[in-house]
């Protein structure tokens, strides 16, 4: 490992202390997406609420500052934390990036690829593999600090809650491990697969899983959170919490707002003239959820009633989870067009296009852009 010297470590000692404060806050569920407003998308939702929003507002027309190739596609979302934009490939390697130029800090190979996206956590970086093994690297230089292992691939990202990490598998469980040791804590048991990421409600976590119900999970004790709530059909999109409400799409086309605190079901949403399918979550800010189906359809919906506002329709179909940054809302599309369209009307204010896809959402930190595509291609937009 190269010395940088006694500069270079009293940054790194910095960068970890403000991580790490960021890390609790989040982890107690007091850091909501303004909090975000400042640098860093550790999580591929954003925040441990899987919220898909932010409040920044970024520059009307962005630019390319840097590209990165990986060896193979990537279909997971960037996650950033200080100088550092971590993502992995589909054959099983993750890279570490500078932020400031693309070029590559570290990799670490693995036998398996990566269809969850990694989580930064602090000083570490937390990835599962379609194999069901997860792992813990350093941050710095990629070190491999602990690995545990599950019974089924995993689909979804990791979430943090204090200093635990959840994983859910589709082996049917969440796992709770020890965020320094990887020591078990305790293992939760679902009726079938679990594809989503765990989402942080207060003392709870929440699981859209494929037994057609929405888990709520106590963080302390691994136990249900009484009883499940029916959700008439699989779903592997997180959960997207905003304050109280709870927004879950599912497979068979129908988007659901809960009252997490209340533990009660607000509306539910389906088009009866042109059936959908749900496979990406929902983002969603004070006043609208945000969902994208196989049908090519970005729909806002009125997060207190459901009501249908407005309609954009795609080209092609959206496989990647829409994010909301300020008035605008961001969409990767798998016709390789990157969308920026109005919060408020839907209308389209900027387009990118690439030669490959889009499979994978945006990261959004500070005034930068980042996105991934099946080419392996990483972009850094500012």
């Amino acid at each position: 490992m190269t010395d940088y010297g006694l500069t270079a470590r009293v940054h790194q000692i910095c960068r970890f202390a403000i991580s790490l404060v960021t890390l609790v806050w989040v982890g107690i569920g007091l850091a909501g997406p303004e909090s975000l407003v400042a640098q860093d998308w550790p999580f591929p939702r954003g925040d441990v609420q899987s919220s898909g929003s932010v409040a920044t507002e970024l520059p009307d027309s962005l630019t390319v500052v840097w590209e990165f190739k990986a060896d193979e596609a990537i279909e997971v979302t960037p996650v950033v934390s200080g100088d550092r934009v971590v993502v992995g490939d589909v054959m099983g390697t993750l890279y570490a990036l500078s932020r400031s130029d693309g070029k590559q800090v570290w990799r670490h190979d693995f036998d398996t690829g990566f269809l969850a996206s990694p989580i930064i956590a602090g000083d570490k970086v937390i990835a599962g593999d379609i194999d069901g093994s997860v792992y813990a690297l350093a941050l710095d230089d990629g070190k491999q600090l602990w690995k545990q292992s599950t019974d089924g691939e995993i689909s979804g990202s990791a979430t943090v809650f204090g200093n635990q990490v959840l994983v859910a598998s589709q082996d049917g469980k969440l796992y709770c491990y020890d965020l320094e040791t990887g020591k078990p804590v305790w293992t939760y048991q679902a009726d079938d697969q679990i594809r989503c990421s765990p989402t942080i409600a207060g003392e709870m976590t929440l699981l859209g899983g494929c037994d057609a119900k929405l888990h709520g999970v106590d963080l302390k004790t691994g136990q249900a959170a009484g009883d499940q709530w029916p959700i008439d059909g699989p779903t592997g999109s997180t959960p997207a919490v905003r304050d109280a409400f709870a927004i879950v799409p599912i497979m068979d086309g129908v988007v659901f707002g809960f009252d997490w605190k209340q533990k009660k079901m607000l509306w539910r949403y389906e088009d009866f003239d042109q059936g959908q399918e749900y496979r990406s979550s929902a983002a969603i800010n004070d006043k609208v959820a945000i969902v994208s189906s196989q049908r090519k359809n970005i729909d806002a919906l009125d997060l207190k009633t459901g009501k249908r506002l407005w309609r954009y329709t795609l080209r092609r179909r959206a496989d990647a989870s829409p994010v909301i940054a300020g008035d605008d809302v961001w969409v990767p599309a798998s016709d390789g067009r990157l969308v920026r369209l109005s919060v408020d009307d839907g209308s389209e204010k900027w387009v990118y296009e690439i030669r490959g896809s889009f499979v994978s959402g945006v990261a959004i930190a500070g005034n930068q852009l980042f996105v991934a595509d099946d080419e392996g291609v990483v972009r850094c937009f500012q």
